[in-house]
């Protein structure tokens, strides 16, 4: 079996989120380039993810799909690279870490959607409110500077991601916390390497799209 690991992926897309950790463990990869509009949803590529999303990873011939997946796995196929939580660690590293995947992805899309949840039926969805995920990402990133606590781990790739996105395009609003934590995990030089490699790759993509 080979330990070829190779990236799909579109640049505006949650792909950066795996660039990023990639490039925060240090593994030689290859990048495979999708357009929405058709490779994307080809048929090559939906042997791959039958749900014709990226992105995906596929390491020594095997597939792995979902951001925060995608994030845990690589924490702890190279484990050289420090990002797998450490056993003290574990129980806030997967807390947050799937938080994030959950309760954060839902309150804010719905939120983007338009979508308010009526007070009498906050309890059949997972993340109750909005106000409320707000509220419990504020004091979790008030009362420390990382997901599981002084050290950053593979939870801060995904939840550092989330909050970057969600926060520039007014998806969550901009409190200090937020704010700071996003400087912070935004200043390591592997986001900014995978910041570059990405928006290259956007351009490309653009120039390859347009009219000869």
């Amino acid at each position: 079996m080979t330990d070829q690991l190779i990236l799909y992926t579109n640049p505006q897309s949650r792909g950066r989120i795996v660039r990023w950790m990639l490039e925060e463990v240090g593994a030689s990869y290859t990048v495979e380039l999708l357009d929405y509009a058709s490779t994307m949803k080809g048929e090559p590529y939906r042997a791959v993810n039958p749900m014709g999303k990226v992105p995906a990873i596929v390491h020594g011939g095997k597939v792995v799909t979902e951001c925060a997946a995608i994030c845990a796995y690589l924490a702890e196929a190279f484990p050289e690279a420090g990002l797998a939580p450490l056993p003290e660690e574990r129980a806030d590293y997967y807390r947050w870490l799937f938080y994030a995947a959950g309760p954060v992805e839902q309150a804010a899309t719905n939120k983007a959607a338009a979508f308010v949840v009526a007070e009498d039926k906050s309890r059949m969805f997972g993340y109750g409110t909005y106000d409320l995920v707000v509220e419990v990402l504020d004091q979790l990133l008030s009362s420390r500077p990382y997901a599981t606590g002084e050290r950053f781990t593979a939870a801060d790739v995904y939840l550092g991601s989330q909050i970057g996105w969600l926060t520039r395009f007014g998806m969550l609003p901009g409190r200090d916390s937020f704010l700071a934590y996003v400087e912070r995990v935004q200043a390591r030089a592997a986001y900014q390497r995978a910041w570059t490699l990405d928006d290259a790759d956007a351009e490309a993509l653009q120039k390859a799209s347009e009219p000869a």
